[in-house]
């Protein structure tokens, strides 16, 4: 066969593959077509096998599977991490959306403000909204109306039941501290907290914190009211300095309570709130609606259904704190 029969054949053959199957010779308009949905995902901290192996994380990731998406296969994610730096949130922000996902997955409420500052239209789902109205992230939760949508973090009188676990943790207790962040727009926690206490004669010692440079000087003065426990409402500058409040504690020998199971595992005494994992299992449906073309601002914000109680009881020993056998019966899990 002459070489120029043969490049014919060749050519022939490559074109018939062409007709019958994915190719390099696929025109622009199917590679297109064949073209993965993104969705981009923003963290506070910093990147780790942590992070990526949290219970939160892969409690999405199964969210999307169960909706028939599978990372790399049905779906692509871009992970973005601003290393604990809130001056590192706009530019990662900015980053996604150079990328042009279909979505943006915001864990928390900083982290949407941050998105929707980089754009108006991309959608954005956050499964831990916080106080959306008042920042402008949502006209309202039943018709959020932008292009911002999730689950909210907290119910009305959640915290309070953090003054009656530590009634129920320390017998007896009439003084408790409380670490607070008075820049925190949302004070609905605080006074849950303070109305609870009012109704079990406990007296509530505020000690308040701005930024990462005051928590050490909290906690000497916490040590010096001599406080028997102390409640950590949750505030993202408490959640970077997690590790640092807890040694502190630790070497005060103060009790910490808080509202998110990560810190009970990183020494907290107890932790009570929502489940977290199932609220991001639900962000994936958002997610899933927004890629089948639902409008974020059409989809109301829900509330949390699942809450989860906490006990640190290697932490408890060490502080020399009996925990009673009623509270660990209650608890979704205890940590020895």
């Amino acid at each position: 066969m002459r070489l120029d029969q043969l490049r014919r054949r060749e050519f022939i053959t490559l074109i018939a593959g062409a007709a019958t199957g994915p190719s390099a010779f696929q025109p622009p308009s199917a590679l297109a077509q064949a073209k993965r949905p993104l969705v981009g995902v923003l963290f506070m901290g910093s990147e780790s096998p942590s992070i990526m192996r949290s219970a939160t994380v892969l409690a999405f990731l199964d969210g999307l599977r169960e909706r028939g998406y599978i990372e790399r296969v049905d779906i692509d994610l871009a992970y973005r991490f601003a290393d604990g730096f809130l001056d590192r949130l706009a530019a990662r922000a900015q980053e996604l959306i150079w990328l042009k996902p279909d979505a943006v997955l915001a864990p928390v409420s900083r982290v949407a403000l941050a998105v929707r500052a980089a754009s108006a239209t991309v959608p954005i789902v956050c499964p831990l909204l916080e106080n959306p109205v008042r920042l402008g992230l949502v006209a309202s939760e039943n018709r959020p109306g932008g292009n911002v949508t999730g689950l909210l973090r907290y119910v009305n009188g959640l915290a309070g039941k953090h003054v009656e676990l530590a009634r129920e943790l320390i017998p007896g207790i009439v003084r408790i501290g409380l670490l607070v962040n008075p820049g925190n727009p949302d004070a609905t926690p605080r006074r849950d907290i303070e109305s609870a206490a009012s109704a079990l004669a406990v007296n509530i010692v505020p000690v308040e914190a701005s930024t990462s440079n005051d928590v050490d000087a909290a906690f000497q003065k916490l040590a010096g009211e001599r406080v028997p426990a102390v409640i950590v409402v949750h505030d993202t500058i408490f959640f970077i300095e997690r590790r640092r409040i807890v040694t502190l504690a630790a070497a005060a020998r103060l009790p910490t309570i808080w509202g998110d199971r990560q810190f009970a595992y990183e020494g907290g005494v107890l932790s009570y709130g929502i489940d977290e994992a199932d609220s991001f299992r639900r962000a994936a449906g958002y997610v899933v609606k927004i890629l089948r073309g639902a409008r974020p601002g059409d989809l109301p914000v829900e509330l949390p259904v699942k809450f989860e109680l906490v006990i640190n009881l290697k932490i408890a020993r060490a502080l020399g704190l009996e925990v009673p056998p009623t509270l660990l019966a209650r608890a979704d899990e205890v940590i020895e």
